[in-house]
């Protein structure tokens, strides 16, 4: 392995197992803030923090003319979407299976580019998407029963995920990746207040809004900030050693997400649980070396 593939791939892991970090922080908070409070205010320091770097840099042409107004509004829900679900499903179900359910996202992502991009949908990815949601249907076993509909959150969340990636792949090029990540943090912002406005007038009360404890406001602040350092992280290990190589760097979350849900909410997942788990880590990986296979066969022809 070359020198900047190993970089790439501790850069990756690094910041994948950051993000884990922030989901206990988020889990932490468990129903102080309404999480659409806490995914607009996190966002919106992101998109405060992100144009402002981007202003320095670029100046202001990419503000004026943003392109592609309706790709990067998609962007913006995908995540919205995702963040809102997430931060919800983190309160109802331990760390490690709602992480591990996430990890369907790769599926959907390819399954919405078959349907909106083109793409072919090969008989692999069939075969892994009914694999991991198997794995899924172990893992929500003890979940749906005791929280219903609201076990299945975080596939809403790796749904709102592969929204993204879909939208990304639709405009790859059209701007720098600093200006990318400041119009989708923009564009969630926006959709993100309106929601928190929204679910606060629908009289719901776990979306109210009220006015957070500092030390709350402080955690989401934190989050926003760690996971800007994150997405940097993964940014570089791409850099260095290709998204493709750093791509099974994301299952090091789970592993940091099952020791902190350990330590801090004495959460630890059955054998039944890490069962399902461990098929969906399983087809994703799957998923991954048969892109990589196909990948070098193009290549090589």
């Amino acid at each position: 392995m070359q020198q900047s593939d190993r970089a790439g791939l501790l850069f990756a892991l690094g910041g994948f197992c950051l993000l884990s970090v922030g989901d206990a922080i988020v889990k932490g908070i468990d129903g102080a803030w309404a999480p659409t409070a806490i995914a607009a205010f996190r966002y919106g320091l992101g998109a405060i923090g992100l144009t402002t770097l981007l202003v320095i840099r670029e100046g202001w042409a990419p503000l004026r003319r943003i392109p592609r107004p309706g790709i990067q509004m998609l962007r913006g829900m995908g995540v919205a979407l995702a963040t809102v679900a997430f931060f919800g499903s983190l309160w109802l179900m331990p760390l490690t299976e709602a992480i591990s359910i996430s990890f369907t996202q790769p599926m959907f992502t390819a399954l919405l580019a078959a349907l909106f991009l083109g793409e072919k949908l090969r008989w692999q990815t069939v075969l892994a998407t009914l694999v991991a949601f198997a794995g899924v249907l172990i893992v929500l076993r003890p979940n749906f029963a005791v929280i219903g509909l609201g076990a299945l959150l975080p596939l809403v969340a790796a749904f709102g995920m592969a929204i993204l990636m879909t939208a990304n792949r639709a405009g790859a090029g059209v701007a720098s990746a600093l200006a990318m990540q400041a119009y989708v943090a923009i564009a969630a912002t926006v959709l993100l207040v309106i929601a928190a406005i929204a679910g606060h007038l629908s009289g719901w009360g776990e979306l109210q809004i009220v006015m957070p404890r500092w030390d709350v406001a402080a955690r989401v602040a934190f989050i926003a900030f760690s996971a800007s350092i994150a997405h940097y992280l993964i940014y570089l290990g791409t850099s260095y050693a290709g998204a493709a190589t750093v791509a099974p760097m994301t299952y090091g979350q789970l592993l940091v997400a099952t020791v902190l849900g350990w330590a801090f909410f004495d959460e630890f997942p059955d054998r039944i649980a890490m069962f399902g788990a461990s098929i969906i880590v399983a087809a994703g990986l799957w998923l991954w070396y048969e892109g990589q296979n196909r990948r070098t066969g193009t290549a090589a022809r």
